[in-house]
């Protein structure tokens, strides 16, 4: 029988932007010489030995791009995915994190960065769970429902 596995994160990183109105999200292309080389994604990565999901979400963001998450949450949404060659269900929790800062530092994971809207940012994401991630947290921080205090992660410890 086939393992399930919660090994990995998904973070998509937002800030607000006033010169548009609107939020854009951050998305990173992936080097060459990494799995999945050259596709765009939001920050991802994987679950260290008895680390917290979220906190992840927070080391990976810091690593990736050198931001620091002002409000964290969680998107209503796990990603899945079988890995044939681990025989593995991989259950992947997926986060959200608005950020005050555009000062992106690149980690040697990737080549570029970009800032887009969500309509942008949804054409350029590869895989069709996290397009479907970023819609929900956009959902959650434009709409007027109880999400965002509902799904907050209380970061300041």
């Amino acid at each position: 029988m086939s393992n399930i596995k919660v090994r990995v994160i998904d973070c998509h990183v937002a800030r607000y932007n006033n010169n548009k109105s609107d939020w854009e999200f951050l998305l990173l292309k992936r080097n060459m010489n990494t799995l999945y080389p050259g596709t765009w994604q939001g920050v991802t990565g994987k679950i260290e030995l008895s680390e917290i999901p979220y906190k992840t979400a927070l080391r990976e963001l810091m690593e990736e791009t050198g931001l620091v998450a002002y409000r964290l949450f969680t998107v209503d949404k796990v990603n899945t995915f079988y890995d044939a060659n681990r025989d593995t269900m991989n259950l992947i929790p997926v986060f959200g994190a608005i950020v005050k800062s555009n000062d992106v530092k690149l980690s040697n994971e990737h080549t570029e960065f970009k800032w887009c809207n969500v309509n942008e940012t949804k054409r350029f994401i590869t895989w069709d769970q996290q397009k479907k991630g970023v819609q929900i947290f956009y959902d959650m921080l434009t709409n007027d429902d109880n999400r965002l205090k509902l799904m907050e992660i209380q970061i300041n410890e």
